[in-house]
Order: C-alpha cells, then structure tokens, then sequence
C-alpha cells in the first residue's frame, strides 16, 4: 500500500465543530466501503482519515497474513517502527502480539516511563520519551492485524479512542471483505479435485501469454497430459482411489514445474501444464522430467495393492507451431492423442512426432 499522510487537513479545535467533522469521516470512509472493492484504495481512505484527525508522527498499518502466525506491513510512514516493533513488555511480548493477544488497545504515553516495558529494550531513538497507541483490527472474533499510533497527542487521542476503534472496525471489514472475494475468485478458477487452475482459466491465461509473447517477442510452449488406463483404475479400485490419484498427480505437477509455469486439470484425467519463455526444446526437457516422475513415483503408498501410473504427452510451441490459444490447446491436444494411438506412455511433439522420454533427460 503506498503511504499517505494526513498533513494538511486541520484538526477542529471546537468541540461544536468535532461531531460533524466525525460524521465527515465516517460518511466518507462508509462511501469508499461501499463503493470500492479494491482493498488499498479502502484502506488508504481510511488511513488518511486517521491520520488527519489524530495527527500522528507515525503511523501504520500492521496485518497478520491469513494463518494468522506472521505480521507484515500494509500502509507505513514515517521512520522509527523498527525501534517500536522492537519494544518488549516485562511479559516477553512485543507490543504488537500482545495486543493480538489480549484483543484490547495498549495506550502508552512514555516508553521511557511505562512500568510495563522493559528497561534493556530503550535505544537512542526513545531519549526524549514517545507516546505509542496500538489498536486491534479484527472482526468475528478474528485477529487481523493492528494500527500503530506513534507521538499522538495524548489529550486528542482520550477524547477519541471510540472514534479510532470504529476505523480499526471499518479496516476489518474491508480486508475481511478483500480476502472473501479473493477465496471466491480463487475457487472460480481452481479445480476442486486437484487444487490445480480449471479449463477455463487455461484459455484466460493462454490469451494473456500469447499477447505478452508477441509483444516481446518470446516463445512460449503448452504440455498436454493424459493418464493412461485411468479408466481402468477407477473401476479396479473405486473412484475414491481415482480422486486420491487425480489429487496426488496434481501435486506432483507442482512439485516438478517452475513458480512461473502453472498446471492445470483440463478435465477428467486429462492435464495441461503452461511453460512461459520455453522453447519446444525446453518444454521436452521438462516432459521428459514429468515421465520420468510418473514412473518412478509411488502412488498413494497407502493404498495396497499399489497403483502403477503412466501417462501420454502432447507438445505444442508458440509461435512455431500455432498462434491462437485455441489453435495451441488444439495441436497439444492432438499431439497427445498421436501418442495414445501408438501405444501410450510416451511423449510426441509438434512437428517431430514421437521422441521417446527415455532419451537424454
């Protein structure tokens, strides 16, 4: 998130004044929620509101990732968080998992004075004393993350602690509601059974490839895989079985492709795997490596009697041998197909025909 301050928009002395400068706040905050999907321009409006009204030195935005084990920065600015992050309670806890902990704010008003910190903790940075405010943000009894507060006017921040708590409150909706429709998203494109992308999102990110490779001028190639004689293992051994095999094949492709390649389930026991910036020579390294897992992999070594698998690669290039997604995934597809139609377990690629896996892997 990139950081804001709130320098500029004046804090109301009148108390008059202060009701409707708060019903400002939170009109805007609630229209940004309502209006926005987008987690960092929320999150910003909400920041900025922040920090106009208390008037903080230093601020920040502290979330714990979706485990919930370890924090990072959302939105920071300002300097000295390390030293603050640093600050130890005479508990051994450092001020942000107490508060994680306790789900209540810490409010102190001198590091150098709080009889609730240890003393051996204290750099030059806190010589001349620094007032620190650390607030929950969580929702339905889940810890989120915190806001940080550093230097704040102590009187400001007495007379308006609900006030801050309510945008700690607005935060954790927004990022609640960012990461619901992030596990939506995620299950549009995923495919149950494996947790590998879906078809779909195969011919989404196959248009998106063939419009950075032509415009940078790089090749691409696409693998297609078909398990052979699955059929014949659902109906020995049951579809669950089947459904185990199908999900392990799926972790596998994971284990054995780069973090820029991506795998999908094309359908049934049908795979597909995307291998961006790879030559035809390339891609067969890389099937190569995949039958050599195929054979020598040992497939739910929970299951007796153990279950054998082989599988059937097509190959097809970018720009050489196609250069439409449709027109790629066809040609894959059809390689694949020449291989089941010479006896399966084997690898052929566009313009080659069939190679052999065995040879130089």
């Amino acid at each position: 998130m990139t950081p804001v301050s709130g320098a500029g928009m004046p804090f109301p002395a009148a108390d008059e004044n202060r009701q409707t400068y708060e019903l400002d706040i939170f009109h805007d905050v609630a229209k940004t929620l309502t209006s926005s999907l987008d987690l960092d321009t929320i999150l910003r409006t909400i920041m900025e509101k922040m920090a106009a009204y208390f008037e903080p030195a230093t601020w920040s935005l502290l979330m714990l990732d979706e485990g919930g084990e370890e924090f990072y920065y959302a939105a920071i600015t300002g300097k000295g968080w390390e030293g603050v992050n640093a600050l130890t309670l005479k508990t051994g806890e450092t001020l942000a998992r107490w508060v994680v902990g306790k789900r209540e704010p810490i409010v102190i008003s001198d590091v150098n004075r709080d009889p609730r910190l240890q003393q051996n903790n204290h750099d030059g940075f806190f010589a001349d004393g620094c007032s620190i405010v650390c607030v929950p943000v969580g929702t339905g009894g889940k810890m989120l993350g915190i806001i940080q507060l550093m230097n704040v006017d102590m009187r400001v921040y007495r007379r308006n602690e609900r006030l801050l708590q309510t945008l700690a409150d607005y935060a954790a909706i927004a990022i609640e509601n960012a990461r619901a429709i992030r596990r939506v998203q995620e299950l549009s494109i995923t495919d149950n059974c494996t947790g590998l992308y879906n078809a779909r999102h195969l011919f989404t990110m196959l248009a998106e490839e063939v419009n950075r490779s032509r415009r940078f001028g790089y090749e691409f190639s696409l693998l297609f895989i078909d398990l052979d004689n699955f059929k014949q293992i659902n109906d020995e051994h049951g579809h669950l079985i089947g459904s185990k095999l199908l999900g392990q094949v799926g972790q596998s492709l994971r284990d054995h492709l780069r973090l820029v390649d991506a795998a999908f389930r094309y359908g049934g026991d049908e795979f597909a795997a995307l291998l961006p910036q790879s030559s035809k020579e390339a891609a067969l390294l890389v099937a190569r490596r995949l039958m050599r897992v195929f054979h020598t992999n040992v497939w739910l070594p929970d299951e007796t009697p153990r279950v054998g698998l082989r599988a059937s690669v097509g190959i097809a290039c970018y720009p050489t041998d196609a250069a439409t997604p449709e027109a790629i995934v066809q040609l894959a597809d059809d390689m694949m197909y020449h291989v089941k139609q010479a006896g399966r377990d084997n690898i052929s690629v566009a313009g080659l025909g069939i190679v052999g896996w065995e040879e130089a892997g």
